[in-house]
């Protein structure tokens, strides 16, 4: 399927970063030509798992299967997991007793309408709806104990309903707000945003703007830096907005819906305040690297186990949803993030193969990430209800 959107804008691009025509008067029309491209969902049989490819030494296996829709995933100390399912409202404790590299116990441990990110601190698991942070105690047997809410009223979830919660290092919990749209004027401060507070839900504030959907974002384990990956406005063309990697600062804004990349013009959504996009994109913060349109990154976590050869120390590893918004499909992989001296570089494939048949079939769209005890790390497939575990066994 294929649609063409047209935008009056009272400002021309006149050059491809930074150039705007100094009459607003005159109006001016620019064609996006978008498409939309869904591949076909096929079953992630084993003989499909074994075509998945990853990097010599690596190997990907089912950790669980038969899950309803898999999203965010967060491991306890003692090795239990946990996995969200938004769509059911659950969070589901899973457990590999016999330490075979595989689940062998799944049991509902929680449930809330619209449950979806999860971390733990200090025995206890902090959850998120679309309106609502609970903490509930983990008990012995990995279960939870009875929810309790520390924080209320965030902002309906339109669009981006999918909320993350994160502990940075020091010890504040930090949330994922995404937009209510693709791209307009929102009516809550708190909307498009990474917010802070403190662990018991107080002292909430805005840590960060100008965001549409950064559902994943992780702090540098060397630097303390945080970083985040936000998903890039639909409907702007099969190569624009390019997905963006930035550096999470108290304070920044990050340009969404006005301008994008580094301060290129949405046409469509004018600036506040009488403000030319050249004038607002003075004020915000470009991303430090970019990737491929419409491949939608979820979670991200930087690597900290010691299973890995040692160069993955200090990388990150993003999950792509994938594309529906362009011709050709992008995404639906695990991407590794080199970093440098503190610094992103270059962004490398980690497990592909989910697409099959020219890109015209997939049996992955990869979500949620997490450390196993082991080093190991889990990945979520809420296309087909699986949970990956990504191990390395060759010699380092």
């Amino acid at each position: 399927m294929k649609t063409t959107t047209s935008l009056l804008a009272t400002a021309l691009l006149l050059a491809p970063v930074l150039a705007f025509a100094q009459d607003t008067k005159k109006p001016i029309s620019a064609s996006i030509e978008g498409n939309i491209f869904k591949p076909a969902k096929v079953p992630a049989t084993d003989e499909h798992v074994r075509q998945l490819k990853v990097p010599t030494g690596f190997t990907i296996t089912k950790f669980a299967e038969n899950l309803n829709k898999p999203r965010m995933l967060a491991v306890h100390t003692d090795g239990t997991v946990y996995v969200t399912d938004r769509d059911k409202g659950t969070v589901t404790m899973l457990r590999d007793t016999n330490k075979d590299g595989k689940s062998d116990q799944q049991k509902v441990v929680a449930t809330k309408e619209g449950m979806h990110g999860i971390a733990l601190r200090n025995n206890k698991a902090y959850l998120v709806t679309v309106n609502e942070v609970y903490t509930a105690d983990i008990n012995k047997d990995g279960t939870l104990g009875q929810l309790k809410m520390i924080a209320d009223k965030l902002p309906d979830g339109g669009q981006h309903a999918n909320r993350t919660i994160e502990f940075g290092p020091d010890g504040m919990l930090y949330l994922s707000v995404g937009s209510t749209c693709n791209a307009c004027k929102e009516t809550s401060k708190e909307s498009a945003t990474v917010l802070q507070m403190k662990p018991d839900g107080s002292s909430r504030r805005v840590f960060a703007k100008g965001l549409r959907n950064t559902i994943g974002f992780d702090w540098h384990p060397q630097t303390k830096e945080l970083y985040g990956f936000d998903h890039g406005i639909d409907w702007l063309g099969d190569n624009t907005q390019e997905e963006e990697l930035n550096k999470l600062e108290d304070g920044g804004d990050y340009g969404w819906p006005y301008v994008f990349e580094n301060g290129k013009p949405n046409l469509a959504d004018e600036p506040p305040m009488g403000m030319t996009w050249e004038e607002y994109a003075k004020k915000t913060k470009f991303p430090v690297l970019t990737y491929t349109a419409h491949s939608a990154p979820l979670d991200m976590i930087f690597y900290k186990g010691n299973q890995f050869p040692k160069d993955y120390q200090g990388d990150a590893i993003v999950t792509l949803h994938g594309s529906w918004n362009r011709k050709e499909p992008s995404g639906y992989k695990v991407v590794r993030v080199r970093f440098e001296n503190g610094k992103p570089t270059k962004v490398e494939d980690l497990v592909t193969g989910f697409l099959m048949n020219e890109g015209k079939e997939q049996f992955g769209r990869v979500v949620g990430l997490a450390h196993h005890q082991d080093g190991s790390i889990l990945i979520s497939d809420d296309a087909n209800g699986i949970v990956y575990r990504l191990a390395y066994t060759g010699k380092k």
